[in-house]
């Protein structure tokens, strides 16, 4: 099986999740103007209890797995790998189907009494049968990345989204004349045309690397099915505590958002469209360079795993900076981009711009998200999925508090959620960068944090001065795009001149491995 190393792992993820993020953009721009705010607050009104429920297939299986057969692997022992693949199969097929059953005869109560608006049946319905098909890929995923081969999900991404991009037009244009609901859920069933595409390239994957090596009847790989099942769940299960707080919040969110604006007197309507602002426009904004820190953050557990493993602490320390630099790197241009040119953005994309100061509010605040994940990523490979989980706990808290507090005062509203959010992003980050220097005496050093203050402010007052021009100019999209390219010009100019990017780093990359030669 092909193999790579952290950064080639890491930019063949990256490279994928670039794809992927821009036909997901294409995806929401059709879902938005076809069916307008209304039928998105609908779409993601429902998508919450979606995660919920893949959460609980999952129960943190795809990052044991990925742990348990990168240590496994270090040694050689194959027999071993096989016995985690076909135990996680196992375990999650059951589960996915008990939680499929339960999210079809919960959906009635879930849409009308949670929800508050009875509509959303339509598409929780239609996104139900997803689970397994999901459940099975992520045990895949775990298999693929714990063998440091990032090349079957990337690939399996990208079709995902062709296909789902595919058939939300079809059916949305099927199902828009029966009502914007139908066409939520339309737009929910192309999501399982989509992962089912991404499931069977997998499979075939799989299959093709399997195919006449050492052939065994699946039983005989049971025979340490306890022994399996203690290794995995004594990650799995502290590690699905963060993500399953992480869905509970995100599950209850929707409810507590609606309930308090409700107090605060915003019509029913007027809360499903404010909350399709936040959840359909700004967070997707938000999250667009996560695609490059949760590459990192899927490289880094095995790479982590495997130094852990030969107590190499030395690798250790680096990987986790290496990926801190890197993520940060890559979060900083998005944030000068969006606090300068939010309102631009948001008209372009989903012709509409009243959500710009939601973003504004958030895009500084969330700088921290893109060194997150990675740092999430790190206290699970080295078994402190626990603290990372109480981390998670204590954030998601405080969020769904400031959101009670805040958005049912008439002052606030919606803004009280986007603060709230913001202040999670804040706190959980600060929490696990913490706990690392308390277990590994790791922290940023203090070179480095005055090069990321200079990476954020030096292209912002550029991108400032560039924004006047282009406002005085009363240029169009031509003229945006080309402001774009010479402010992330400027950006990387700044980046090499820090040397925040070593050279080492660089030639991961084979155009600048050749030119570095």
């Amino acid at each position: 099986m092909t193999r790579q190393t952290f950064l080639q792992g890491a930019l063949i993820l990256m490279l994928a999740g670039m794809i992927t993020r821009f036909l997901g953009f294409i995806n929401r721009i059709v879902v938005a103007r076809l069916i307008g705010e209304e039928g998105v607050g609908l779409y993601m009104l429902a998508l919450p209890t979606l995660f919920l429920v893949i959460t609980l297939t999952q129960i943190g299986l795809p990052v044991a797995i990925a742990k348990r057969v990168a240590e496994a692997d270090a040694v050689g022992n194959h027999e071993k790998i096989r016995s985690i693949l076909v135990v996680s199969l196992l375990i999650t097929s059951v589960t996915s189907i008990i939680l499929t059953i339960a999210m079809i005869l919960g959906s009635p109560y879930i849409a009308s009494t949670l929800l508050t608006d009875e509509r959303t049946i339509y598409p929780l319905l239609a996104i139900s049968p997803i689970v397994p098909i999901v459940a099975i890929s992520s045990v895949l995923r775990g298999y693929f990345q714990g063998k440091h081969n990032m090349k079957p999900q990337s690939y399996a991404q990208v079709f995902e989204q062709i296909v789902r991009i595919v058939f939300v037009y079809i059916f949305i244009k099927l199902l828009l004349p029966y009502g914007v609901e139908f066409a939520a859920a339309g737009a929910m069933f192309s999501v399982i045309l989509g992962e089912f595409a991404s499931l069977m390239y997998m499979l075939y994957q799989f299959k093709l690397r399997k195919s006449g090596k050492n052939r065994r009847p699946i039983r005989s790989y049971f025979k340490n099915t306890r022994e399996t099942m203690r290794e995995l769940f004594s990650i799995a299960l502290p590690s699905t505590g963060s993500r399953l707080i992480g869905s509970i919040s995100n599950f209850l969110e929707p409810i507590l958002v609606s309930q308090a604006l409700a107090i605060a007197g915003v019509t029913a309507t007027l809360v499903t469209k404010q909350y399709g602002e936040l959840t359909g426009y700004v967070i997707p904004l938000l999250f667009l360079p996560t695609f490059i820190t949760h590459s990192l953050a899927i490289a880094l557990i095995p790479s982590i795993s495997e130094a852990g493993a030969k107590n190499n602490q030395k690798l250790i320390h680096y990987r986790i900076h290496q990926a801190i630099r890197i993520s940060f790197a890559s979060g900083a241009i998005a944030t000068i981009v969006l606090l300068l040119f939010s309102e631009q953005i948001l008209l372009f994309m989903y012709g509409s711009s009243s959500a710009n100061q939601l973003l504004v509010l958030m895009a500084p605040f969330y700088i921290l998200l893109y060194i997150q994940a990675p740092l999430q990523s790190a206290l699970q490979a080295l078994d402190y999925a626990k603290e990372s989980m109480w981390n998670t706990l204590i954030g998601t808290f405080m969020k769904l508090l400031i959101i009670f507090v805040l958005a049912q005062q008439p002052a606030f509203g919606i803004n009280g959620v986007a603060i709230a959010h913001s202040t999670s992003v804040i706190l959980v980050t600060l929490l696990h960068l913490t706990v690392l220097n308390k277990k590994i005496k790791y922290h940023i050093p203090l070179k480095d944090m005055l090069k990321m203050i200079a990476l954020f402010l030096l292209p912002f007052f550029v991108g400032w001065m560039l924004r006047e021009i282009y406002i005085l100019s009363s240029g169009g999209i031509m003229m945006l795009g080309l402001i774009f390219l010479l402010l992330i010009a400027i950006y990387l100019s700044v980046l090499f001149l820090l040397q925040f990017i070593t050279k080492e780093e660089l030639r991961a990359i084979p155009i600048f491995d050749k030119w570095l030669s």
